[in-house]
């Protein structure tokens, strides 16, 4: 396997990393745990160090199937790279931009678009426990929030850089421009 730094940062990534939306069932139709967790075990075994995921991938249980796959191995040799702000649970109280609705096992949940400090770092501890870590190498706003002056969501990024929660921070579904 081929690996390479991320952007400017000191970590390095294999050069194809393992997607998890599928296995979270989000929008997918359901995933079967097992399977899921030895397609993880098949990428690692394979080289694939850098597995890429997120709390709205089966709100949540994508998080956590690669958690309970990554239990016991040598955490420095795998790269996980997650997203924040598109929230379902209510707990923005409909602040935010309202993206869609979606079904997940018979029930409906709009999501929002939101990156407020305090949602950053919410959803930030309910991924590192989900994740089963006490880091992220790579913490992702996962779409543009026009809601929230990005001032602040970076604020709270550069925060828990500086708690050794996150090792970087970035952006997911933006454009150059």
């Amino acid at each position: 396997m081929e690996y390479r730094k991320l952007g400017l940062t000191d970590i390095d990534v294999s050069v194809i990393t393992y997607g998890s939306f599928a296995i979270g069932g989000t929008m997918w139709g359901g995933t079967e745990k097992s399977d899921a967790k030895e397609a993880i075990e098949a990428s690692l075994d394979l080289g694939v160090s850098t597995l890429d995921t997120a709390p709205f991938y089966g709100l949540g249980l994508s998080e956590e199937l690669i958690g309970e796959t990554i239990r016991g191995k040598d955490r420095s040799k795998i790269q996980l790279l997650t997203k924040f702000g598109m929230v379902w649970d209510g707990s923005n109280q409909g602040k935010g931009d309202f993206m869609f609705d979606i079904e997940q096992q018979g029930k409906t949940y709009p999501v929002y678009k939101f990156a407020s400090k305090s949602n950053v770092i919410k959803e930030a501890e309910e991924s590192l426990r989900r994740l089963n870590t006490d880091y992220v190498d790579l913490l992702q706003l996962h779409w543009f929030d026009s809601t929230t002056p990005i001032d602040e969501t970076m604020e709270a990024l550069q925060m828990l850089i500086d708690q050794g929660k996150i090792r970087a921070a970035g952006v997911s579904n933006y454009n150059r421009q």
